[in-house]
């Protein structure tokens, strides 16, 4: 779109046809990019649903979720730490899955947890977050989650 614009003004200034129709086309091949990415993203799509992690998990976590929404902490108050257990927490270290945290709080989320609830949050790969010393939120339970949804993944 802006190599179309910047075409348009030596086009509008000059009089000079080829200006506006290289305007043309590149309005035109903007366009299609525009609508290629649509179609990429489109719901439903498999490769879209391929895109995120988080949507892999959903249907795991769900129960997870819709069982933790009544053990949600108030909004002020830090979610528990999850309780990892040794084979899981080695697991959890060699994985990329990408997991949600929020700037100056302790802990890492799934995108899916109701503790976030329409907070603003970083993507950060969950080997990186346990580098960081980010620990595992008790409501939506990332580790137990990521490492099921990797080890039913390999035995595939």
């Amino acid at each position: 779109m802006l190599a179309a614009l910047g075409l348009l003004v030596p086009a509008l200034t000059t009089s000079n046809n080829i200006w506006a129709w290289a305007s043309v086309g590149a309005s035109v091949l903007a366009a299609l990019v525009l609508i290629w990415d649509w179609w990429r993203r489109r719901p439903g799509d498999p490769a879209a649903v391929a895109q995120s992690v988080d949507q892999h998990v959903v249907a795991d976590d769900q129960r997870v979720v819709a069982s933790a929404v009544a053990d949600t902490p108030p909004a002020d108050e830090e979610p528990p730490e999850e309780d990892t257990d040794a084979a899981d927490l080695l697991a959890v270290a060699d994985l990329v899955d990408e997991v949600r945290v929020l700037d100056e709080r302790p802990r890492y989320h799934l995108s899916s947890c109701s503790w976030l609830a329409g907070r603003p949050t970083l993507g950060l790969p969950v080997q990186e977050a346990r580098q960081l010393q980010f620990t595992p939120c008790a409501v939506c339970r990332p580790d137990s989650t990521l490492v099921r949804k990797s080890r039913s993944t390999q035995s595939e």
